[in-house]
């Protein structure tokens, strides 16, 4: 059999597709969605296209006919939270950067002096020990969790989001949502992780923080009422316990 330099590409391109969607699938959390078709695909072709078992074959054959809605009503929210990896605005940065050459440092300049007012805002509340929990939108917008709560829809201001949080505002218990470089609303209902490896000494804020990273792409900021903690859940990852210098590079990060 021949093999000619369009199937050496063919094959070249197909195993970089893998390996890009193993990394995603890897990233946003939903990696044993990928062992599991791979695990399947590999029992049906032996089973049907190598041993030819017709009886199996037939069954296995049916399944895979449906599968892609069955993955799909069984695997909701890992799939949205892979297809939100998948559109990250940041994987495609360099196709902005042509397009945008010119404006995109004026923009990430303002955006990175907006995250500011956040950082000086948890550090204060961080030594109060004033309970926080601050949602910032990314690429899939928020507009369904903006409605739960009171719109402020205000310039991005330390002293703001301090009073808001402040323990006998009637807002202090909802979260924050900040989009488009401005405080949106406050007092919003979050969806509740029921992650069993969150440890059980986190409260609803961090629960609620790591819900919104793994039903969205937001990047969700807590400072616990209790230590006074800063924590941060983005991706369907929470990390606790960072210190404001490590809030402030993960912030800037979010503008790159």
């Amino acid at each position: 059999m021949d093999i000619s330099l369009l199937d050496i590409c063919d094959i070249a391109i197909t195993a970089l597709l893998i390996f890009y969607i193993y990394r995603l699938m890897k990233e946003s959390g939903s990696i044993n969605i990928f062992y599991g078709v791979l695990a399947f695909i590999v029992v049906w072709l032996v089973a049907s296209q190598i041993l030819s078992m017709k009886l199996i074959g037939t069954i296995l054959d049916k399944f895979m006919s449906i599968g892609l809605l069955v993955i799909v009503i069984l695997f909701n929210d890992q799939i949205k939270r892979f297809l939100v990896q998948l559109g990250d605005r940041k994987r495609w940065r360099f196709i902005r950067k042509i397009f945008m050459s010119g404006k995109a440092s004026g923009s990430q300049a303002d955006s990175h002096r907006n995250m500011m007012p956040i950082v000086y805002a948890c550090m204060n509340m961080s030594k109060t020990r004033t309970g926080a929990l601050i949602v910032i939108e990314q690429g899939m917008p928020l507009e369904s969790y903006e409605q739960s709560g009171d719109i402020i829809n205000a310039e991005i201001n330390s002293r703001l989001i301090e009073n808001i949080f402040f323990k006998n505002s009637p807002l202090h218990d909802g979260a924050m949502i900040i989009a488009h470089d401005r405080i949106k609303s406050a007092g919003c209902i979050l969806p509740v992780s029921h992650d069993t490896t969150v440890p059980r000494h986190l409260g609803l804020r961090h629960r609620s923080a790591l819900g919104i990273s793994q039903a969205t792409d937001a990047f969700a900021v807590v400072v616990s009422e209790e230590t006074g903690a800063i924590s941060v859940a983005h991706h369907g990852q929470l990390t606790t316990r960072l210190s404001v210098t490590e809030l402030e590079h993960r912030l800037s990060q979010l503008v790159v």
